[in-house]
């Protein structure tokens, strides 16, 4: 039985001043009338059913995750009670899962990355679940590159691998310089990783129990409360304390990468991570000065190759070129192309 769980606790600080703690990246209407969260959630529904997709996410998200998923009911919002990294919320996310369905296999995406193939998408997440439970396996989605991005971890595999197979994992590779990126792309066997899993509930648990003994523990305490019944904020406050026994640390490095049950399904579907202003490039068409304006009406005087947004007010450049430049009703962003992961050093 396929269910979904949908990670949205991120704060979402590179795209400040848009996104706040409490409306970060996700619950922003960054590419449609849509939040990335409902987009994420529209996307799957054809093969999931509202009942089986799950949101794990924080307190302070809440509220707005309640508002822009009206079919997805309240206990279905997992709400950690503080942050331990991915590999504590995917290990709580499936306790909480298998609770309700227990044979459920998983599929773990993010809430705030972009697909424009939604129907090949959903097609290899098909072959994936098939993957996974017949044999057990951790399935992962690695995207053909493109480029050589050093803002992305890499996935090796096998040589001349072919779009939507099914090949074993040689190893992961954390973000690399540039050189290390151009010798990945040449190689050939190179995956950019796209942070999406697919899993049976009792597979993960497994690996966690072998690799991660003292995540396992605080799972196996975990289960006694998730067994109670109890739900929503008073799961969370309940948790709370035994939560903060999680070693913080990601999937990648917990299981991922000592694992021998991982499976990578080559994909091209039309993915972008959205890490970063400079995304709305790649999504928005540029004017004749190389220019992308969002929300904005703009007016320029010897200005190119800028990213604008906006608040349906105007702005007005002269002289400048390769910078973003964000504003909102009581913030102002100007920053430099090449500086933008640098955004999350002066949030506040």
């Amino acid at each position: 039985m396929l269910c979904a769980l949908i990670m949205a606790g991120g704060s979402g600080q590179r795209f400040w001043p848009l996104s706040t703690e409490e409306r970060p990246k996700q619950l922003l209407n960054l590419f449609s009338d849509k939040s990335m969260i409902r987009e994420t959630v529209d996307r799957i529904l054809p093969l999931i059913p509202a009942e089986r997709i799950f949101i794990g996410t924080n307190k302070k998200q809440v509220e707005g995750i309640k508002a822009e998923l009206p079919m997805i009911g309240e206990e279905n919002i997992i709400i950690e009670p503080a942050f331990k990294d991915t590999a504590a919320a995917i290990g709580y996310g499936t306790l909480y899962i298998k609770h309700r369905f227990e044979d459920a296999c998983i599929t773990v995406l993010a809430s705030d990355h972009l697909i424009k193939d939604e129907d090949n998408f959903r097609k290899i997440l098909v072959k994936a679940t098939d993957e996974a439970v017949s044999n057990n396996t951790i399935v992962t989605l690695g995207i053909k590159p493109k480029s050589p991005e050093t803002g992305y971890g890499y996935i090796e595999t096998e040589r001349n691998c072919k779009l939507e197979d099914v090949y074993p994992v040689e190893r992961f590779w954390e973000k690399p310089n540039r050189e290390r990126a151009e010798n990945y792309i040449a190689s050939g066997n190179f995956l950019w990783n796209s942070g999406m899993f697919i899993f049976k509930a009792s597979t993960i648990l497994e690996e966690i129990e072998r690799y991660m003994p003292r995540h396992h523990l605080v799972l196996e305490d975990l289960k006694v409360l998730i067994n109670k019944g109890i739900i929503k904020e008073e799961l969370s406050a309940a948790v709370a304390n035994d939560f903060e026994r999680f070693q913080k640390i990601s999937i990648d490095f917990g299981i991922m990468e000592r694992s021998i049950k991982i499976k990578v399904i080559p994909s091209d579907f039309g993915w972008n991570d959205i890490g970063s202003f400079l995304a709305l490039e790649e999504y928005f068409g540029a004017n004749e000065n190389g220019t992308v304006v969002k929300d904005s009406a703009l007016k320029e005087l010897n200005s190119k190759n800028n990213i604008i947004v906006g608040t349906g007010n105007t702005i007005a450049t002269i002289g400048v070129e390769n910078l973003v430049i964000v504003q909102t009703e009581d913030k102002l962003l100007i920053c430099a192309k090449d500086q933008v992961q640098d955004i999350k050093k002066v949030v506040c």
